[in-house]
């Protein structure tokens, strides 16, 4: 069954903001693909680094990342299976973004401990 997402194409004004913003915009999407290029690969990982996402959410926000072209799972056919999510190349266009995102939030963060 495919959810269907509110804001997936809205976007009437053909603006890039708010087509990034319904790719990966939200609380949880770029901690997730962060997450995954940390190698933290697996559900489980995820769940256990990413503070406070439910294990729905992140069901969901995984679905969406896949349906959407930037990640994609692999099932290693093992007993017992065994699930991996990988950035497609696709999805690695993103991580110069996240990088900034980043650095931006450890230089603020140092500023607020001054």
């Amino acid at each position: 069954m495919e959810s269907k997402r509110k804001n997936r194409d809205f976007n009437p004004s053909d603006c890039g903001v708010t087509h990034f913003l319904n790719r990966i915009g939200g609380k949880w999407k770029v901690l997730v693909i962060h997450a995954i290029s940390k190698k933290y690969n697996r559900f489980s990982l995820m769940h256990r680094v990413i503070p406070g996402i439910s294990k729905q959410m992140l069901v969901n926000q995984l679905r969406e990342l896949e349906a959407d072209g930037i990640l994609e799972r692999i099932i290693y056919a093992e007993i017992p299976p065994r699930v991996e999510y990988k950035i497609t190349k696709y999805g690695h266009s993103l991580m110069p973004i996240i990088s900034v995102i980043q650095e931006w939030g450890l230089k603020d963060l140092k500023k607020m401990k001054k």
